[in-house]
C-alpha cells in the first residue's frame, strides 16, 4: 500500500529572514522528508493573521511579537529561540551614485539630498524609520518626496528607478536583484532587530532545529543578518 504524503509543516516568517528561508527551505524538507509551506510578510501583517484564527506550526517573527503571543498563550511555552539580528540599511539602484552615509550628520544630509525615497509602513524597519526622521525633525522634507509602501520590498522601487534610496532590513534589501546596498544606517541612528522562532505545534520542534542548526554564522552574515 503506497504510503500517504505527509502534511506540509505550515511556517510563517517575517520578510528580514525571506531570502535565507527560501535558500534553506529545499534543504529543509529533504532533512525532514516533508514538505514545508512557507509564508512570508511582515510581523504586523502576520499577527493580523494569526489573531484573526489562521494557523500555523512554527512562526519567526521579531522577538517582541513572538513575547506577546507567548503570553497570550498562542505559543508552546519555552518554545522561544532567538534566531538573528538585523540592522537598518540603504540600497541604490544598480550603478547609481552612493550617498554618505557613515556618520549621523551625513545620513540626515543624504535624507534631505535625496530625490525620492521609499520605506515600508508595516515592516519593522519602515516603523522604525518613521519614527527616526522625526527625531531627526526631517520627517515632513522626507515624507513629502517618498513612497510609503504598505507591505513588501522597498528595493524594488529603487531597482526600477522609482526611488533612488530604498530603506529597510539589510536582509531584505539584498533579497531583491539590481541594487546595490550602501550599508546599514550609523549606529548611533540604527537599532538593532532581534527576529525569533516560536512552535505553535510540537510538530514543528524538528523544523525549528533544523533552521537553528542551518542558520550558522556565515550563512547569516551572507544575506546581511547576524548571530543572535
Amino acid at each position: 500500500m503506497q504510503e500517504q504524503p505527509r502534511a506540509p509543516l505550515r511556517l510563517y516568517s517575517t520578510l528580514a529572514v525571506m531570502g535565507l528561508l527560501q535558500e534553506m527551505l529545499p534543504g529543509l524538507e529533504a532533512a525532514l522528508g516533508r514538505p514545508v509551506a512557507a509564508a512570508f510578510a511582515p510581523t504586523a501583517a502576520l499577527l493580523r493573521r494569526i489573531e484573526a484564527g489562521e494557523a500555523a506550526d512554527l512562526a519567526i517573527l521579531t522577538a517582541e511579537a513572538v513575547e506577546a503571543l507567548a503570553a497570550e498563550g498562542r505559543l508552546l511555552p519555552g518554545s522561544r529561540r532567538d534566531l538573528c539580528i538585523s540592522l537598518i540599511g540603504v540600497a541604490v539602484r544598480a550603478g547609481a551614485p552612493r550617498p554618505d552615509i557613515a556618520t549621523p550628520e551625513a545620513c540626515r544630509a543624504a535624507l534631505l539630498g535625496a530625490g525620492s525615497i521609499a520605506y515600508s509602513r508595516a515592516g519593522a524597519s519602515g516603523i522604525f524609520f518613521a519614527g527616526l526622521i522625526e527625531r531627526l525633525g526631517i520627517a515632513e522634507a522626507v515624507n513629502a518626496k517618498a513612497t510609503v509602501i504598505p507591505q513588501g520590498l522597498t528595493a524594488e522601487l529603487a531597482a526600477r528607478g522609482e526611488a533612488e534610496i530604498a530603506i529597510q532590513q539589510v536582509s531584505e534589501l539584498m533579497a531583491v536583484p539590481g541594487v546595490d546596498i550602501v550599508g546599514p544606517l550609523p549606529e548611533a541612528l540604527n537599532t538593532r532587530a532581534v527576529f525569533s522562532a516560536g512552535l505553535f505545534t510540537a510538530e514543528a520542534g524538528s523544523l525549528l532545529e533544523a533552521i537553528v542548526r542551518a542558520m550558522t554564522p556565515d550563512r547569516l552574515r551572507a544575506k546581511g543578518l547576524l548571530p543572535a
